[in-house]
């Protein structure tokens, strides 16, 4: 590329500590994100009358935003691994008991989901590659459509995509350089250039 003109970025995952973060929302019965659907296989989590919800979830969000994007969210005080979630899950060491307390029971639970649905996803892209295809095709032509909606050039940007099986078909901001893709939206080339051009529109 030459000198000067603008780059981009784009990271694609099915990262396994967002998978384990997403399924240990639905399992303690989180209502944040309200926006962002529940993952698919997974029964959504009954709370006692005496739960603490509102803590859990302001403890949970926090969480959830260190796992998203650890360097925009770093904690005040030092992170612990949290036993039974391999390394996948890391909690401040203080203030942070109640979530602790909640999430232990369903380590090994989340890890094999966790996995599993990482391996899907790596899987597809293996084969695919295998096949010809690009995983950063479908970014390509969104940027080269917006240059030509926009009549300049697209902006530097960068942009992490975390590929998950949600129960909806759509594209979701979970963080201010992040969106999270369904799955199924993702293999079907056609939606996934029409839903990830606004995207696009909005960082480029």
């Amino acid at each position: 590329m030459a000198a000067g003109a603008p780059e981009w970025v784009v990271r694609e995952d099915a990262g396994q500590p967002v998978l384990v973060a997403l399924y240990l929302r639905q399992v303690l019965g989180i209502r944040s994100p309200q926006e962002l659907p529940h993952l698919r296989d997974i029964p959504p989590g009954l709370r006692s009358e005496y739960d603490d919800t509102a803590t859990l979830d302001r403890l949970w969000l926090t969480y959830w935003e260190m796992t998203v994007e650890p360097q925009a969210h770093t904690s005040p005080v030092p992170l612990e691994l949290v036993d039974g979630f391999d390394m996948l899950v890391a909690l401040p060491t203080d203030g942070f008991e109640a979530l602790h307390s909640a999430i232990v029971p369903h380590g090994a639970d989340a890890v094999a989901y966790a996995r599993a649905a990482s391996e899907r996803y790596h899987a597809r892209a293996q084969a695919d590659a295998r096949s010809g295809g690009s995983a950063y095709r479908a970014y390509a032509s969104a940027i080269a459509q917006h240059e030509r909606n926009s009549g300049r050039r697209a902006h530097s940007f960068e942009l992490n995509v975390q590929v998950l099986p949600l129960t909806q078909r759509g594209v979701w901001w979970i963080g201010a350089l992040t969106v999270a893709v369904t799955d199924s939206l993702r293999t079907d080339i056609a939606a996934f250039d029409t839903a990830i051009a606004p995207v696009i529109a909005d960082i480029a």
